[in-house]
């Protein structure tokens, strides 16, 4: 038998998929059940501070039509929001407790600390300008919106900048990845670090002008051909003859391309599989022009050297360890915190 939470929930679904409003705003908001879940209006309690069913909604009300996208059923819909209800309360939790955590006095220190009101002015401004397009009037139609006032706004802003500044400082704390845990990752994932013959690629094209043959398109390819044979950087030919306006300021650089059957032209991939490092491939004919391929380095496939990923790992760790440690943290936080979830 269907719960008395799951029929008014299927109730509401069936409701704003039956009628077909003529105006946007018109409609009705997609349906929460955060009224069904908690009954008092409250969702949680973090020491002194009420974490309100309206500051859930207010949280989750951008992303629930997409959860409606991605649900097939009823059931997959309310599932989902269920767990986005608790993950934006556990968030919710975190972040009073880790402001509360900002606020201690450190050391020798003997009042709250506290984020400069000239910092959380500017951060204000910024969200202004691109939330709102520097309109006021947006600015307070979204405050109204929401039910809050400009100093709860202000409220929430100090606190997003603590957050982030607090979560930066647990990563600042991680120790440097040592060579040993990054080796151990390297011989336990390489496959992650196969990669497909590359090359770093310039460019120069000669565009084709209409009814124009490759003989006569000929003469401009062999005079690049013997100017770079006899010295002159292909960068700087590419600047002076190639007539591809997006790159032929950057010296025909396409940065490093892959030659893999889906990612590069079959022309092209067919005479840069057989080129060196520092040679010019082609020319190739296409029906837009001509082609001049300069490999400036080359990759070849297999699996990349432990030197030349090890950047790559040590980043990977370090956010793994940095994940770990921040969830340690929010855990010691919550477990001396009284809270409180209805």
């Amino acid at each position: 038998m269907m719960s008395r939470r799951s029929l008014l929930g299927l109730i509401s679904v069936l409701a704003t998929l039956s009628v077909s409003p003529l105006r946007a705003e018109d409609q009705a908001p997609p349906p929460d059940n955060l009224n069904l879940r908690f009954a008092n209006g409250m969702a949680a309690q973090v020491e002194d501070r009420i974490i309100t069913v309206d500051d859930v909604r207010h949280e989750i009300a951008p992303l629930v039509p997409n959860l409606q996208r991605q649900a097939h059923n009823e059931k997959e819909f309310n599932d989902m929001l269920e767990s986005l209800q608790d993950d934006t309360i556990q968030g919710l939790i975190d972040r009073v407790l880790i402001v509360k955590e900002f606020r201690k006095p450190k050391g020798e220190e003997t009042e709250p600390r506290s984020i400069p009101p000239s910092y959380i002015d500017s951060e204000i401004a910024r969200k202004q300008l691109e939330e709102f397009d520097n309109d006021r009037s947006k600015f307070l139609a979204f405050l109204h919106s929401q039910g809050k006032t400009q100093a709860e706004y202000r409220r929430d802003v100090e606190e997003e900048i603590i957050v982030g500044y607090m979560k930066q400082q647990q990563r600042k704390s991680m120790s440097v990845v040592s060579p040993v845990k990054i080796e151990q990752y390297y011989n336990e994932n390489k496959e992650k670090f196969y990669q497909e013959d590359g090359v770093h690629l310039r460019m120069i094209q000669f565009t084709r002008e209409e009814g124009q043959t490759d003989a006569q398109l000929q003469p401009k390819v062999n005079e690049v051909i013997r100017r770079f044979q006899a010295g002159e950087n292909f960068s700087d030919l590419a600047k002076n003859f190639s007539q591809d306006t997006t790159k032929r300021s950057k010296g025909g650089d396409w940065g490093w391309q892959s030659l893999g059957e889906a990612e590069m032209r079959k022309e092209f991939r067919t005479v840069l599989l057989q080129a060196k490092k520092g040679e010019i491939a082609g020319p190739v004919y296409m029906p837009e022009g001509a082609f001049l391929l300069y490999v400036e380095d080359r990759k070849y496939a297999g699996i990349e050297p432990l030197d030349a990923v090890r950047p790559q790992i040590e980043a990977i760790l370090s956010q793994q360890e940095a994940s770990i440690s921040q969830q340690r943290w929010l855990e010691r936080l919550r477990r001396d915190a009284y809270i409180k979830h209805y």
